[in-house]
């Protein structure tokens, strides 16, 4: 048993990974305190897992490192990671260094003064792209809408082992991490730590993953899409009424000819409105059927412990 874990989702990182580890492992030698990894290759097209293999070999006893079939996203390579972890707490942690290994003392000391089973580490400003931060502020923002959470979650997290031995038994082939945790603690607080620039590649999160990230969130873990349908067409159900009442007493009043445009534009808004619901439904419907499909969050193809 170890007193931490350091979970670390990989994804095209072959140049930050060795000081990754240098890093981390001079963290903990500092704190006197005995520390696994489990380092997670989210289907990498590079040379990552020939380097984490490097790693290990040199660092045989307490390096697990995970090679997954193909690439399944940030969260779900860290669940992955929750399931080979042996510590006490269980650290996740970007392998790109723009979340520095030296502020995991603050968020320890955090956790152990106020008695915590989560904090996340928040910046004040982040390295990124104007329109990179835009994106994740709008998955951030949606996220406190939609579950009623903090806004500051990030993905370097500090969690008690007892919270990640509970959401592995959750089998849904998409896992937003944050709200399982969320839904297990209310113990939760926030460390200001530095942001730095990212080292190596681009960012794994294009634009585009952003966007697929923010309605795979809506679709599997928030109701709003029916929501939103029932309250569009009570709306639109409304806006008829108005209309039909309108045409009524211009026709009953004024004799005024209806002739074929509003009865054309009556068709294309219900139908439009119509062909909107059965498309959300039809959404939730794949999703149904991708779960009873039971289809897992992740699969193995090499495992080194």
């Amino acid at each position: 048993m170890y007193d931490y874990s350091v979970v670390v989702p990989v994804f095209n990182s072959e140049y930050t990974l060795v000081k990754l580890f240098e890093s981390l492992t001079e963290v903990f030698a500092g704190l006197s305190k005995s520390v696994q990894f489990v380092f997670v290759d989210d289907g990498s097209g590079d040379n990552s897992w020939e380097v984490l293999k490097g790693i290990k070999q040199t660092n045989s006893k307490d390096v697990v490192i995970v090679r997954l079939n193909k690439n399944y996203g940030q969260g779900n390579a860290s669940f992955c990671g929750f399931k080979y972890a042996k510590g006490g707490r269980v650290i996740t942690i970007d392998d790109d260094l723009q979340q520095p290994p030296e502020e995991i003392p603050k968020m320890i000391d955090l956790f152990e003064q106020e008695k915590l089973e989560l904090v996340y580490g928040v910046y004040k400003h982040k390295k990124h792209s104007v329109t990179r931060n835009l994106g994740s502020k709008v998955v951030r923002k949606s996220a406190r809408k939609f579950f009623d959470k903090p806004e500051m979650a990030s993905s370097f997290r500090l969690i008690s082992s007892k919270i990640t031995q509970k959401v592995l038994p959750h089998k849904s082939n998409f896992i937003f991490v944050d709200e399982l945790l969320w839904w297990y603690t209310d113990k939760i607080s926030f460390a200001f730590v530095e942001h730095r620039k990212r080292e190596g590649s681009k960012s794994g999160y294009t634009y585009g993953k952003l966007w697929k990230l923010l309605a795979n969130l809506l679709i599997h873990y928030t109701n709003f899409p029916l929501r939103l349908m029932v309250y569009g067409g009570l709306f639109f159900s409304i806006l008829f009424l108005f209309v039909t009442v309108y045409y009524l007493m211009a026709k009953a009043f004024y004799d005024v000819p209806l002739g074929y445009t509003s009865i054309i534009v009556g068709i294309m808004l219900s139908t439009s409105m119509i062909l909107f619901s059965l498309g959300v439904i039809g959404e939730y419907v794949s999703r149904l059927y991708t779960f009873q499909n039971k289809k897992p969050p992740f699969i193995v193809e090499e495992l080194e412990e």
